[in-house]
């Protein structure tokens, strides 16, 4: 949807409800991926549809850029032979642990690197990170936005991100197609993380892209509630 609104205006509300038929995604077999050096050895002889799909997600993007540093970084979940999904898990479990959720960190155009440095960050900050390691080994990776639910079903904890648009990744592997992965909470998303997008990064995915001409400062409040309808 586009609009223009040119009449002098305080404030802009804008409102979005659907309603959602959520499926259960099978968990892949993490342990019986391909290696992941064989995966990156075989990207670029493969010419099928899928294949071609994945391979443009190797690439550095406007927010992504890969880097010796961050292929450092990630080395010790990818030692030789050992299978692309259980490593990108290892990966990602790592990150969870070493920065910490922090809303205040960064802003919106904190490039990866700041975020790296400063181990503090947001959920985009987290997944354009495990992205950028993911392509910084010649891996293909994903960009996810979309949403978690309000209420987590009984017994399960509560996640980080679940009042706002969250942010989560994905990593393409023959044999299971684009597996997700959520570095801010830890785990692999299931019926709770509602996909909106997906994209290079997050200026591929933004929920509202717009241009603002005068005014003064301006903020920005966002909501969101996700609850199952019976």
């Amino acid at each position: 949807m586009f609009f223009t609104l040119e009449e002098p205006h305080d404030g802009l509300i804008v409102e979005a409800s659907s309603e959602l038929e959520v499926r259960s995604v099978k968990r892949p077999d993490f342990s019986g991926s391909l290696p992941w050096e064989t995966v990156v050895g075989t990207l670029v002889s493969d010419h099928s549809e899928e294949g071609l799909n994945a391979y443009q997600f190797v690439f550095g993007s406007q927010r992504v850029t890969a880097s010796r540093e961050l292929a450092d970084y990630a080395r010790d979940a990818f030692p030789a032979g050992r299978p692309l999904l259980e490593a990108i898990l290892d990966l990602m479990r790592k990150i969870h642990r070493d920065f910490r959720f922090d809303t205040k960190a960064t802003e919106v155009t904190t490039p990866v690197q700041a975020f790296f440095q400063k181990r503090r960050g947001v959920c985009q900050d987290f997944a354009h990170l495990q992205i950028a390691c993911i392509r910084s080994l010649g891996l293909p990776a994903r960009y996810i936005s979309g949403y978690l639910r309000t209420l987590p079903p009984p017994g399960r904890p509560r996640l980080v991100g679940a009042d706002a648009s969250h942010a989560w990744c994905s990593a393409w592997c023959p044999g299971a197609g684009w597996v997700d992965f959520d570095p801010t909470n830890n785990c692999v998303p299931e019926d709770g993380h509602i996909t909106v997008a997906w994209g290079r990064d997050y200026s591929d995915v933004s929920p509202i892209h717009g241009v603002l001409l005068g005014g003064a400062k301006h903020t920005l409040d966002v909501g969101v509630d996700v609850m199952p309808i019976q």
